[in-house]
């Protein structure tokens, strides 16, 4: 059954049409995804039955639904969009080439869909622009091409979905993803699996919170937060194998990944990453990895395994931000949490460690030596267990809440000593300095998108551009401009990072 105030959609011929590009996402690396479009139809297939409608569009640059400033609902239908976008902002930022987009304040629910792409830059289901929301319940997406993400929300838009099965095939396809503006995400059961380079299953450059579901990246990191912006998992259980790298920016690999790009795709400030009552397993590489901003990471009562061979934290310099100034500054708050791993902390970076209500610490902090600075504080019925001699600047504790195990502490250079209580002082945490941008540099390249000019036609600024009178499919909707000496990022292309959306 299809019910709809609003339909604005084309049944046209479906083309095939799987191309390979680098148009506004970042590098790709041509390695074969582990999983492909055909075996993930064969998976899911017996979990659709035959829709009472399909609406198909292979026009590059089109869509197959679109709802502008309207109210719309479609119910028992299935969505095809094949085609490509040129455009590399105009899809990322603006919705170019998704299935389905909203915009303009409009209200969209949708129920009971598939939406399937296969395209370059072809989204799936889109919300764009303050006042615009997409509802969206019990229903499958499938995208194969590269820069195809599942849910994609910008420009200040709201998405909220519930109980769907997602897979992205492609590289830079993040199944849950953002792009400039942001904006807020709300997921509530579902399933939700990656298989490309520079596809975790969370992209957040909004406020994006996944509650009650099964997440997967078999190539990527399973969550990146970029800039002034979080991501939040409750009762969720997320596999994470960060295996592929697309940049050379960083030399790790990790499960969940915080920086900042300076690429202007997201507001510079703290970013926060939250996970309670949850379970992470990291196949490969670090669990956290902090670089170039300032990072509140909150643990609760989850189980965190890593079956990889690297630490549970490194906050440290990469390749984005001031050479310098670009390390990792953390708070870690745990919770009635156990924390197994090494901690490290380079000699630009910072770390402030909170173990409280019954949280315990089986590991070392920079077990190297001295490096950057640490604090470590502990509730009276939490307990820091070292498995290596550790190095930290700053110490609060019980007499009882430091297990030596034989191995040497160091609080600013003098030796703990086991059985003694300590007060200490916390770091104070630094911004990484510089913004990233020319100076100068218009509205829309920091983390909102441009506001568009006074008496401007449409096209330049928030909305998305109509086409000239007689353009061709795809003609006329151009990105705004690099600013002259811009750097790289502050035009079509987003960040390089590790195996983000951009890569490692």
């Amino acid at each position: 059954m299809l019910k709809k105030n609003m339909m604005k959609a084309l049944s046209l011929t479906v083309a095939t049409s799987l191309t390979m590009a680098t148009m506004g996402c970042a590098s790709i690396n041509t390695k074969e995804n582990e999983l492909t479009m055909e075996s993930t139809e064969d998976t899911i297939a017996s979990e659709n039955t035959e829709k009472a409608e399909t609406i198909t569009n292979d026009k590059d640059g089109e869509h197959a639904i679109e709802v502008d400033g309207e109210t719309a609902e479609y119910t028992d239908i299935k969505v095809v969009k094949t085609g490509d976008s040129d455009q590399g902002d105009e899809a990322d930022f603006y919705g170019d080439n998704a299935a389905i987009f909203a915009t303009n304040g409009a209200t969209l629910t949708l129920s009971g869909i598939e939406v399937e792409t296969d395209g370059t830059h072809a989204n799936a289901v889109y919300s764009y622009g303050e006042g615009t929301t997409v509802n969206i319940s019990d229903s499958t997406i499938l995208t194969a091409g590269n820069c195809s993400g599942g849910l994609m929300t910008t420009g200040g838009g709201t998405m909220n979905a519930s109980n769907l099965t997602i897979r992205t095939t492609g590289n830079s396809s993040a199944a849950i993803r953002s792009d400039r503006g942001g904006g807020t995400v709300t997921v509530d059961g579902g399933t939700y699996t990656t298989a490309g380079t520079g596809s975790p299953v969370i992209y957040s450059t909004a406020d994006i919170t996944v509650r009650n579901a099964s997440m997967e990246s078999t190539a990527s990191q399973g969550v990146v937060v970029e800039g002034k912006n979080s991501a939040t998992l409750e009762n969720v259980t997320l596999v994470a194998d960060n295996n592929t790298k697309n940049s050379d920016k960083s030399d790790y690999y990790q499960a969940v990944m915080i920086y900042q790009s300076m690429s202007g795709d997201a507001d510079q400030g703290t970013a926060s990453f939250t996970m309670k009552d949850s379970s992470l397993t990291n196949l490969n590489g670090d669990i956290f990895f902090v670089n170039n901003t300032v990072a509140e990471i909150s643990l609760t009562a989850s189980e965190i395994e890593n079956q990889g061979d690297g630490v549970f934290l490194r906050a440290a310099a990469a390749g984005w931000g001031n050479e310098g100034s670009n390390g990792g500054q953390v708070n870690l708050n745990a919770t009635d949490q156990t924390i197994d791993g090494d901690l490290v902390v380079d000699e630009i970076s910072a770390l402030n460690l909170y173990l409280q209500q019954g949280s315990t610490f089986n590991g070392g902090i920079n077990t190297d030596g001295e490096a950057g600075a640490v604090y470590v504080s502990l509730s009276d019925d939490s307990v820091w267990n070292l498995t290596g001699d550790s190095y930290i600047t700053s110490l609060t504790c019980d007499a009882d809440s430091v297990k030596l195990n034989g191995y040497k502490l160091y609080v600013n250079g003098v030796e703990y000593t086991e059985g003694t209580k300590s007060e200490g002082t916390a770091i104070e945490l630094q911004q990484a300095s510089g913004s990233g941008m020319p100076e100068g540099a218009p509205d829309g390249q920091g983390g909102n998108p441009p506001e568009k000019p006074e008496g401007a036609p449409d096209g330049q600024g928030g909305n998305p551009p109509e086409k000239p009178e007689g353009a061709s499919d795809g003609q006329g909707k151009n990105p705004p401009e690099k600013p002259e000496g811009a750097s790289d990022g502050q035009g079509e292309n987003p960040p390089e990072m590790p195996n983000g959306q951009g890569g490692d």
